[in-house]
């Protein structure tokens, strides 16, 4: 799949769902692209899978036919590295007291989000829609300790709903999680006031220090 010659270890995922007409099989990685109702969906998911992969320099070919389902398949560049590393210890999850405004347009990462900030001991209000999310901050402003928002939205870009919310309360401490975005980095956010830039993935580890670091860099 125009990759350099080389060793690559070959992932393969099918499903026996409707398939991928072929004319849309060269939009599928576009951002934004998506066959769902307005509202069910950003149009991100393989978009954010094909920019990972890329960073990893490997590749994704898909395989479609109309009522037969689709293989994705991942190549990722083989290392010579030997993996027998030592695995650092994981610190500590301190268990905090607080609340969490979570924003994500995708349900199943705001289930997961709000399961993690759960476990760690906060208290969470979740949205999938940008703009009833900015409606309860204004309704609940000074309720709410930290802000926790995805990047790529379909009504409304995490940056776009970050300046919204720190001209209502500016000292609120934000996080903004991105797995692709050309529109704005870490040193942009940091410079409009957002606390912390979350990579997606990210795990409960990954949450409580970012939680922490935006309460630290008040």
């Amino acid at each position: 799949p125009g990759l350099p010659n080389g060793s690559y270890v070959r992932l393969a995922m099918t499903d026996f769902g409707q398939g991928i007409p072929s004319n849309l099989q060269t939009r599928i990685f576009d951002p934004f692209f998506t066959t769902k109702n307005v509202g069910e969906g950003s149009g991100m998911g393989l978009a954010v899978t094909h920019g990972i992969v890329a960073d990893h320099g490997g590749a994704i070919e898909v395989q479609s036919e109309p009522g037969r389902g689709t293989t994705f398949v991942l190549y990722f560049p083989r290392t010579s590295e030997s993996l027998q590393k030592p695995v650092a210890p994981i610190p500590l999850l301190l268990h905090k007291r607080g609340t969490v405004l979570f924003i994500d347009d995708e349900p199943s990462i705001v289930a997961l989000g709000k399961a993690m900030l759960s476990e760690l001991g906060y208290d969470v209000w979740s949205h999938t829609d940008s703009r009833e999310a900015l409606e309860m901050f204004r309704q609940h402003a000074h309720a709410i300790d930290v802000v926790i928002s995805d990047q790529t939205m379909p009504m409304s870009t995490g940056e776009a709903l970050a300046k919204h919310m720190l001209a209502i309360r500016p000292s609120i401490p934000i996080i903004l999680c991105t797995g692709f975005s050309h529109t704005i980095n870490e040193e942009k956010a940091l410079a409009m006031g957002i606390r912390v830039f979350l990579r997606k993935p990210y795990g409960m580890q990954d949450l409580a220090e970012a939680i922490q670091h935006a309460f630290a860099n008040s």
